[in-house]
């Protein structure tokens, strides 16, 4: 069976960008006629081979065609990827690559191992490394603390988060356990001079106090604890984590030293594509936006999220780096400037949900800017 061309003539009722009316086209229809047997198909099939070297000279082509092997074992063929097994697969992290700012022993590293307990960590020099190895596919995923229960916000990390286009994809809440560490065989008796992060420090102001101690700032607690085991000095300790101690062969003098027995450091993971949204679980939608100028603006940003019962875990607010100042007068006698900010929220709902993607459309209605920064699922209190 072949097929021939007959000719139709095609008058649409709707207007078109390339007027049929008047022109003549073709259409294929089925045909048994003997004389058309040079134009028929042929599908290449294993076996099939002296078959379609006929079928092609009598079409007349110089090359010569080759057959096509098919699997004979549909069982071998790959699979196509369901919702689930994308879920599934997510969960086996003993080939992931997580980087973090600092050394061996940080609290992100421990952070980065809650989430992925077999990963495989990669120490960074800088936060702003940590994320320039994941856009360039030297690691899977990046860690980063956005925020602590005492010392708040780390606004550096929020700007990075504006800088650059990686996506939320988990949260991790992590206790601090802030430890004493000392060389081997020392008492904490013998400590006059203690390591640590300026913020570490901080924290432990009264512990320290009680012990008389000296504090010296660190660049991080993990390099606090690596300097203390290299110089082996015994009036010397650091202030840093279990991992830490661990790893630098100290003594852990003294457990939970923080002044603030709640004393809890937020962590974000960070992935080159977004998690898919689901509803099969609390999650957290992180945004940053600008907004327009008038009056009670804000005010009606955040009642979009309020009108539909979502509820908002989390306002940060920034200054804009390239527009840190809005004019609001030019008269005469002078111009009255305003800052010019970003606002960055955590809102507990999936952008799975109806609501959700109600209320961010009804905040573009005020804002200049705006930008999910990721849905992830929320890390319950431990």
């Amino acid at each position: 069976m072949a097929l021939r061309c007959l000719p139709i003539w095609v008058c649409p009722q709707t207007p078109h960008r390339y007027p049929l009316v008047g022109r003549r086209v073709s259409l294929w229809e089925c045909s048994s006629s003997p004389s058309a047997a040079s134009q028929r198909a042929v599908t290449a099939v294993e076996g099939n081979g002296p078959e379609l070297k006929k079928a092609s000279d009598e079409m007349g082509l110089v090359q010569e065609a080759k057959p096509v092997a098919f699997h004979r074992d549909l069982s071998m063929l790959p699979k196509p990827l369901s919702a689930n097994s994308v879920y599934s697969s997510a969960g086996d992290d003993s080939k992931v690559r997580i980087s973090f700012q600092g050394i061996p022993g940080a609290y992100s590293e421990t952070a980065a191992l809650e989430a992925y307990p077999n990963c495989e960590t990669v120490p960074c020099e800088h936060f702003e490394t940590a994320f320039q190895a994941a856009e360039l596919w030297l690691v899977d995923k990046a860690v980063l603390p956005i925020e602590n229960s005492v010392g708040g916000s780390i606004h550096r990390n929020y700007d990075l988060l504006l800088r650059h286009r990686l996506h939320i994809v988990q949260e991790v809440h992590l206790p601090v356990n802030h430890c004493l560490l000392g060389v081997p065989g020392v008492n904490k008796e013998e400590i006059k001079r203690v390591l640590s992060h300026p913020q570490a420090l901080d924290q432990c102001v009264n512990s320290l106090n009680d012990l008389g101690i000296q504090r010296l700032s660190a660049k991080d607690t993990a390099t606090a604890a690596q300097t203390v085991a290299s110089s082996g000095k015994k009036d010397v300790g650091a202030i840093a984590s279990v991992r830490a101690a661990n790893i630098y062969g100290l003594d852990i003098l003294a457990e939970n030293i923080q002044d603030d027995a709640n004393n809890v450091t937020r962590f974000l993971i960070l992935s080159r594509e977004p998690m898919i949204p689901r509803t099969d679980r609390p999650y957290k939608t992180s945004i940053v936006f600008s907004l327009e100028e008038g009056p009670g603006v804000l005010f009606k940003a955040l009642a979009v999220f309020a009108l539909r019962s979502i509820n908002l875990s989390k306002i940060e607010s920034r200054p804009q780096r390239r527009r840190p100042l809005r004019v609001v007068d030019g008269s005469n006698n002078g111009s009255a400037k305003s800052f010019d900010y970003l606002f960055y929220i955590d809102f507990e709902a999936s952008m799975a949900e109806i609501r959700a993607q109600h209320a961010l459309g009804h905040l573009q209605e005020f804002t200049s800017f705006i930008r999910v920064l990721g849905c992830y699922p929320m890390d319950l209190v431990r």
